[in-house]
């Protein structure tokens, strides 16, 4: 049973989470709403950045994350959950931390960047060896891949989804059958877990397949943020299962 603790608020008593998505990504808030529990209120702000060019794109969205906070203007938000995957990797694992502290110290509320739950998840299952399934042009998926390792996990397979190069946005065609297909490909005998980054990537309906298939841990971009920032804000999680990872309850949610 989660806390009530503003009792003033017709929403979000429990908690109101500022989720900053990008610019053209269907596939955060739908997710969200699914593994959010009663009392959570969820305000969306979006990421904003070039239109043509992919690494731009990414970048922008997390230099500027200042403005896409301050659009929130005085709505009162318990945390910040900065819902894309892929900045991070570009900008690396100090960067990300930079920002996500600057914007705390402005805004007066944590920020949460998708990577860093992912880490925090992974450390609070005790994982070491991991396997990364990417929806990422070759370049980003690469940057991934030595972003994870530098964070001192060893890398033990790794698959791509073949998507147009020239946009990363063509992960939004992803589909959840496409997902089970491509990680019956990776070897996973010897890993802890197996890692489903991008936000823009539909996980929710996956994961308890997925997790059913190969008998371990399955983390993804969206389920890590949610995680992350209800740990944050001091709300209460029902314990998780061997198909729903790091908390329960929300399996039967998510709707068409």
């Amino acid at each position: 049973m989660a806390l009530v603790t503003h009792k003033d608020r017709e929403y979000g008593a429990v908690a109101t989470i500022g989720l900053t998505v990008p610019q053209a990504n269907p596939i955060v808030e739908p997710e969200f709403h699914a593994l959010m529990p009663d009392g959570v209120n969820i305000i969306t702000s979006r990421l904003k950045g070039s239109r043509t060019d992919s690494k731009d794109r990414l970048v922008g969205y997390l230099e500027h994350l200042d403005e896409t906070l301050d659009a929130y203007d005085t709505a009162e938000v318990d945390c910040g959950a900065y819902a894309c995957t892929g900045s991070s990797y570009i900008v690396g694992r100090e960067r990300d931390a930079e920002v996500m502290a600057a914007m705390q110290d402005r805004f007066g509320y944590p920020v949460i960047s998708a990577a860093a739950a992912i880490e925090a998840a992974l450390r609070h299952l005790g994982a070491e060896r991991i396997v990364v399934f990417a929806p990422y042009p070759d370049w980003l998926a690469e940057l991934s891949i030595g972003y994870w390792r530098k964070a001192g996990f060893d890398v033990v397979d790794h698959a791509y989804a073949p998507l147009d190069p020239s946009d990363t946005r063509s992960v939004y065609k992803i589909r959840s059958d496409s997902v089970l297909e491509n990680v019956s490909r990776l070897k996973l005998d010897s890993a802890d877990v197996l890692i489903l980054t991008g936000t823009g990537m539909p996980t929710i309906k996956a994961i308890p397949d997925v997790s059913t298939k190969i008998g371990k841990p399955v983390l993804s971009s969206n389920l890590c943020l949610a995680w992350a920032v209800m740990q944050a804000t001091g709300v209460a999680l029902p314990e998780p299962t061997p198909t729903e990872p790091l908390f329960g309850g929300w399996r039967n949610r998510l709707r068409a």
